[in-house]
């Protein structure tokens, strides 16, 4: 996790430099709203915007993986009792015969 971290940092680090080398004003237009602003504002937007898209198409395999997990664990649960159970029917001695 840290290592994605650090690169998300680099990557970061590497659209803002590309932005400050890239000054200027521009216009923005979205439907019938616009307004001026500056490149690197536009830039750091639009990355942010992607980062944010990305981790919000990996929310649902997180749920379902730690669902999953908790499913798995409680089969593991309920086969560890099951093995318990079989072994104190298996060392219990047989009624009328030698131990």
């Amino acid at each position: 996790m840290k290592g994605v971290l650090v690169i998300l940092m680099l990557l970061l680090a590497l659209v803002a430099t590309f932005g400050l080398q890239n000054p200027g004003v521009i216009t923005v237009r979205f439907v019938h709203l616009s307004w001026v602003t500056s490149m690197l504002g536009v830039i750091v937007a639009a990355f942010a915007a992607g980062v944010l898209g990305g981790w919000l198409t990996g929310v649902p395999g997180y749920f379902r993986r730690r669902s999953e997990a908790s499913a798995a664990a409680r089969r593991i649960r309920e086969l560890e009792a099951e093995v318990e159970q079989l072994k104190r029917i298996a060392g219990t001695p047989k009624p009328g015969g030698t131990t």
